[in-house]
Order: C-alpha cells, then structure tokens, then sequence
C-alpha cells in the first residue's frame, strides 16, 4: 500500500509540473491544444486516483474478511462487497459440497426486489445445483456448475441470449417477480490449494442511470482478486469450525468415556457442563451485581470446555474405587463372605442344638442374634450421611468374635473388612477417597500439557478448580479466596449441586432442592463456597430451570408455585 501512495504522488508531482510548463508555454501554443492537454491530464489524475482507491478498498476487505470468523456473516459479507465493487444489482454464492459433487446455495441477493436470503438471514432450504448428472456426466448446462466444474471465469452479456446453458430457472424466477435478468459475471473461489471451494455470481451490472449493462473487463479482474481473498477467509474460517468442532467432539467422547467407566455416575459430565453454562450466561446477561462481567463469545467456550474436561483426571482413577457402591465393594461385595460366615455360625448353632449343647430357646434366641447382626451389617454396608460412635462400637464387638472355618480360628470380621465397614460417611476409606481426589491434580496435569490456543489457555486452571474452596482446604492446589477466579467458583457450585441432586449414587438418596438449599448455605457459612453467586444462583430461578429439565418432580415440587384451594 505504501507503494501505491508513493507512486500516485510521482504521478500528482509529474501532472503538476506538466502544468506549470504548459502554463509557460502557453503563448506559443494554440489554446484548443492546451485545453485537450488538460483535459488529458485530469483523466489521467482520475484514473490513478481512482484506482489507488478501488486498491485501497480491496485491501480493506480483504483485512475485514480475515477478521471475520462468524461463516455466515463472512458469507454475506463477500457478496455484499462483490455487488458494491461491481454495481450488481443481485447476486448468489454458492459453497461446493464436502464431496465436491453439487453446489449449494448459501447467500442470495436482489437489491431492487428486497431479497435477502441466506447469511445471516436463515439457512436457504432450495436444492443444490447437481455438478454431474446421475449417469456421472459433468453438468454443463448450468452456468454456475460448469464455473465450478472448470474453474473459469464466465461474463455473460445477456442470459436471454446466450447459448449453450440453462438458464429455465433464471427465467422462471423473472416471471413470477417481474424481474429481468440480464448480465451475469460467474467466478470461480480457489482455495490455497487451487480447489474450487465455491461460485460467486453477479447479476445484473447498473450504470449511473440504473440502466443495465455488461460487466467490464476491470469488474472481471476487481472480482477475480475478490473471489481469491474471499476463498482464503472461507477456508480459514472453515478450518478453524472444523478443528472447534473435532475438539468439542473429542472432548466429549473423553468424557462419555469416563462416564462410562462407572454406572453410577453417567452422565454426571454432561450436567456439569449444562449448568455450568447456564450460570456462566445468566452472569453474563446481569445488571446487577455482576453487571461488570462481559464475557466474549470465545470466553463462554472456555467455560464450556473446561466444564466438560472438569473430571478428565478420573481416566486414571480405578474402576473399583469409581464404582464402589458399598463399603465393602472391591472387585465384589464382601458382604456375601460375611454372610456366609453367618450361615456357618447359624449351622454350629443348629449342631449344637442336635448334640443337645443347648437348648431350643438358646438356639432359637441365638438365630434371632445372628439375623439381627447380619442385617445390621448389611444396613452398614450401605453407606451414608452419618455412622454413630454407637455403631462402630457394635461393629468392633462383633470383630472381636472368632468363628472357626475348615478347622482354623479366625475373626468374625478381619481388619480391613471392619475398616471400611466403620466409614462414617459414604462409601470410601481415607486412602480411596483420596485416589478420588487426586482426579483433580490429574486432570491439571493432563490439560496443562495439553497445547491449548490462545483463547482456551485458562482451561486447565477452571477445570482444575471445581473442588477448590475459599477458605483455602479445597485441592488439589489448596488455593484461597483471591486465587479462584469467578469461573472456577461457577464450576464447583455446579459440580456440588449435580452431585446433591443425582439420582444414581447408589450410597445416598437424591436430594430435594430444599435440602440441598440447606447444604449450600452450610458451605456458604464455612465459607467454601462463594456466597454471592450462590444467592444470584436461586434469586435467578436457575435450580428450579435444571430441575424441571434433569431431575424428578418430586425434588422440586416445593418451589412449584401451589394451586390455591376455595374454602
């Protein structure tokens, strides 16, 4: 461009000396001579003025397409530029098919009859042009298909009487709009890698008058360059979709994975994500206390994928312990071996009573014993919110017992097996509930060696901070209130609601939305949660809106409005 400005100012500098010297010499030269000269002159200061600007303006949309990454505003926008740089009244682009085998329609255009289709203005549902016929033979009869087919530019004077093409269509359209089509300008879109990626058509070039006439061969260069800058941010812009899309899918496929690694907890990923996204966009949309928070389009889609990657750590975490549904589940649940233990323990009682050892009320009264502590381990076994000191001490008397099998003296229950039976709460020892825990280290260590773009590059802080808690004993960094950012805290309080309100843990009951309003404020009051968007999360309405989509009515049923009675 720099260029381009100094030569039009050589150019200006040498006219204006031409000048000067005619106006010295123009005594002795005839006056008609010297105004021709000037009027020459002045062509030509037109001409370079002009197409310094026509340059100027091409550059200038060629950095407005690269800058734009939306399709189908980009789309729109090369066949709007198209019509200005041409005066076309009308105009169609097309976008060949990822098989290369048809044409479709993406933006359409008539100025003077208010058409606007396509865009940004809804997806056009007409049929594609077919590039072959169905024996396989190239179609060209269509214009814009034999544009495509070898990649030449076509100028037609008028469609009404060109031959060689199809033009029944173009007519069709003229009787029932009262339209005429006449010039048409059809110019092939190659990509970097000289494919034909698509069709810009120009109809109908208008003069100052508004009368129609040809394109020029200028309009066909102008277009040509157009149609090449236009191909490229096509391509750009299509590539970076697609890679978008590969990694939302790829994310997504990890994490119906790890989902799947355990019946308990499917689709537990998906939820997370879900509500995440709808707390982030309801602070995104406030005016009130989080009216300073703007999130970008691009900053909504690191939300997102950093929901969806939240437990990617747990691909390390051994099924046995993501599936642990009671306190004794390792591969299998040890609760049949206790029981069987029990029947052993039920038949020495049954001989003792034959060798008559006992009596049949001992025997009977020593039954009734041993169903009630196998049933009370059982209930143990379970898991939940709470195991008394009364019930560890019960479970240690009964470890203390011995019972001999195959002729060895053994305890009632070994060590490990009282261990986890003595849990105090759910299903996980110490040691299990921190190989759980250590998902979240995982999964920053695994997303930070990841090669994030620039715009996701906070994805493995946000995901890795679902279980961080202001007060400072979150982990897996421990971090404090100054150090979680407002998306990490959206994510754990998404996290924590899910996990409350899931229906399919098999060691607790799903909550209601009041119990688990009850549970929130207690982690509010500890101070692990963030309490002022956790009071925007139920001043919005935003448990009420998941529940009705995700969870059973009668978890909400209490913050449906009530029917009133008549007395």
């Amino acid at each position: 461009m720099a260029e381009l400005h100094s030569m039009n100012a050589a150019i200006n500098a040498l006219i204006e000396r031409i000048v000067a010297r005619v106006g010295e010499a123009k005594d002795g030269v005839d006056s008609g001579c010297i105004d021709h000269l000037h009027t020459i002159i002045a062509d030509i200061k037109e001409f370079t003025e002009a197409q310094l600007e026509h340059i100027t303006r091409l550059n200038e949309i060629g950095a407005a397409l690269s800058a734009e990454h939306n399709l189908s505003k980009l789309l729109e926008m090369i066949l709007i530029q198209a019509k200005k740089f041409t005066n076309a009244d009308a105009g169609t682009l097309y976008l060949t098919s990822p098989d290369g085998k048809k044409l479709h329609f993406s933006v359409v255009q008539t100025d003077s009859l208010g058409i606007q289709m396509g865009g940004t203005h809804g997806e056009i549902t007409w049929p594609p042009l077919p590039l072959y016929s169905e024996d396989g033979q190239p179609n060209r009869q269509m214009v814009a298909a034999l544009c495509a087919l070898e990649g030449r530019l076509i100028n037609i004077d008028d469609v009404y009487n060109a031959e060689g093409f199809n033009f029944e269509g173009t007519k069709k359209f003229d009787a029932g709009t009262g339209y005429r089509s006449k010039s048409m300008l059809v110019i092939p879109m190659r990509n970097h890698e000289g494919e034909i990626i698509g069709v810009l058509q120009l109809l109908n070039r208008l003069n100052e008058r508004g009368e129609v006439i040809s394109f020029s061969t200028d309009d066909e260069k102008t277009t040509m360059s157009l149609a090449s800058q236009a191909a490229v941010a096509i391509t750009n812009t299509q590539l970076v979709h697609d890679l978008e899309t590969l990694l939302d899918s790829f994310i997504r496929a990890i994490a119906a994975a790890i989902d799947e690694k355990s019946p308990y907890t499917g689709g537990h990923i998906r939820r997370v994500a879900e509500l995440a996204m709808m707390i982030a966009q309801a602070v995104n949309d406030d005016d009130g206390i989080y009216k300073d928070v703007h999130y970008t389009e691009a900053q909504l889609k690191e939300i997102y994928f950093s929901a969806w990657m939240h437990d990617v750590g747990k691909i390390t975490t051994p099924e046995h312990i993501i599936d642990k549904a009671t306190k004794l589940k390792t591969v299998y649940d040890r609760i049949h071996t206790i029981e069987t233990r029990y029947e052993v323990l039920k038949r020495d009682a049954y001989i003792a009573f034959l060798e008559g050892k006992i009596t049949q009320e001992a025997y009977k009264a020593s039954l009734a014993s041993l169903s009630d502590e196998i049933e009370f381990i059982k209930g143990v076994n379970i898991g939940g919110e709470f195991m008394s000191d009364d019930k560890i001490a019960r479970l240690q008397e009964i470890a203390s017992r011995r019972i001999i099998i195959d002729g060895k003296e053994r305890p009632l229950l070994d060590a490990d097996e009282l261990y986890n039976l003595s849990i105090r709460k759910g299903t996980l020892t110490d040691e299990e509930r921190q190989k759980i825990n250590d998902h979240a280290m995982m999964s920053y260590k695994m997303l930070n060696a990841l090669p994030f773009p620039k715009k996701l590059r906070r994805v493995p802080e946000i995901a890795a901070a679902h279980h961080e808690k202001l007060n400072g004993k979150g982990y897996p960094l421990g971090l404090t209130a100054d150090q979680i950012s407002l998306e990490g805290r959206i994510l754990a309080l998404a996290d924590i609601f899910e996990a409350l309100t899931a229906a399919d843990r098999p060691y607790k009951k799903a909550k209601t939305l009041d119990e688990v309003y009850k549970i929130l404020s207690f982690m509010v009051k500890n101070y692990e949660l963030d309490p002022d968007l956790v009071n925007f999360f139920y001043e919005h309405g935003l448990p009420l809106l998941y529940a009705q989509k995700e969870l059973k009515p009668e978890q909400y049923a209490s913050y449906l409005p009530q029917e009133s009675s008549t007395q």
